[in-house]
């Protein structure tokens, strides 16, 4: 049987050495045949070059190059895609999350489980914010979502041949993997551990890219906010329906002089406010649609050399 490590990396020249080193020496510890897909998401630092040095001491080494910078989401979707071995793990390049865990990802894995994912007991390193709206980020996305994305989980995790054959099938643009792993079903199985501290190098992940996957992960799994804007769109105008009947019937029982302009000003203002809401609501779905619609490539390669 065939096991193969799919890592991701965008400029992670720093610790990209110290990361093999421990891989290797997890996988020299297994009674499977192994490799390790290294996929170079666009690099602007030497990885590629420290990639390519990999793949000449190690046989189990394989390099895909990506054309320019796609994204994490299509760059593992790129590796995934070339995993021709019954299972793959994905795990990233930074060290935070820990090889010496892929043993046991490989136990669950041939007593039938189809995937096994780490879910993070904690998170060392990180900001207390970055904790919060993390935690926040996957509970608003377990009430939002009909389909069940586990708590506090990554993209580390193993994936048997018939869940990546299945993976496969969906071609979709806008891609939220986290959701896609879960949403391909099969036998699931979560194992809980610790995250380290990144090794080295600095996190690709600022707080606009995050709220921007965020916004990504809720869009691509939830029509939620389509539905909130239709509600507080109902409630809002039916509060002006009744606000309307108050200042008729103080017209007619109380007479009205001119005046009220402050309270004009908050009505319009909030009311325009709200349907701009809803336009950014509707156009955030319609964007993606026209994403969609191009059926543009998801990735382009560079180059590929697969393992001697």
């Amino acid at each position: 049987m065939k096991l193969t490590i799919v890592v991701p990396a965008y400029n992670e020249s720093e610790g990209l050495r110290d990361f093999h080193a421990r891989l290797a020496a997890v996988l020299d510890g297994l009674d499977l045949v192994t490799e390790v897909l290294y996929v170079d998401d666009g690099s602007r630092d030497d990885t590629y070059a420290i990639l390519c040095a990999l793949r000449a001491q190690d046989t189990r080494v394989s390099t895909l190059k990506l054309a320019r910078n796609f994204g994490k989401e299509l760059a593992l979707t790129a590796g995934l895609d070339h995993v021709d071995a019954d299972a793959a793990i994905v795990i990233d390049a930074d060290l935070q999350d820990p090889p010496e865990l892929i043993p046991t990802f490989v136990q669950h894995w041939r007593e039938g489980c189809d995937m096994v994912y780490g879910t993070r007991a904690s998170r060392a390193g990180e900001t207390g914010f970055k904790k919060m709206t993390a935690a926040a980020f996957y509970r608003v996305m377990e009430r939002l979502s009909p389909t069940p994305i586990p708590r506090d989980t990554g993209d580390f995790r193993l994936l048997s041949r018939r869940a990546l054959d299945a993976l496969k099938q969906v071609r979709e643009r806008q891609r939220f993997m986290k959701g896609l792993f879960t949403w391909v079903g099969y036998r699931q199985l979560s194992v809980v551990y610790h995250r380290d501290p990144r090794h080295a190098g600095q996190t690709k992940w600022n707080y606009w890219k995050l709220w921007n996957f965020a916004i990504e992960g809720i869009t691509s799994f939830s029509t939620a906010p389509l539905k909130a804007a239709t509600y507080f769109g109902v409630l809002t105008a039916f509060a002006a329906f009744v606000f309307g009947l108050w200042v008729l019937a103080k017209a007619l029982l109380l007479g009205d002089p001119v005046r009220g302009y402050p309270t004009l000003m908050v009505v319009i203002l909030f009311l325009g406010g709200v349907q701009l809401m809803a336009l950014g609501v509707i156009g955030e779905y319609l964007g993606r649609l026209y994403v969609e619609s191009k059926q543009r490539p998801l990735y382009l390669i560079d180059e590929y050399h697969p393992a001697r």
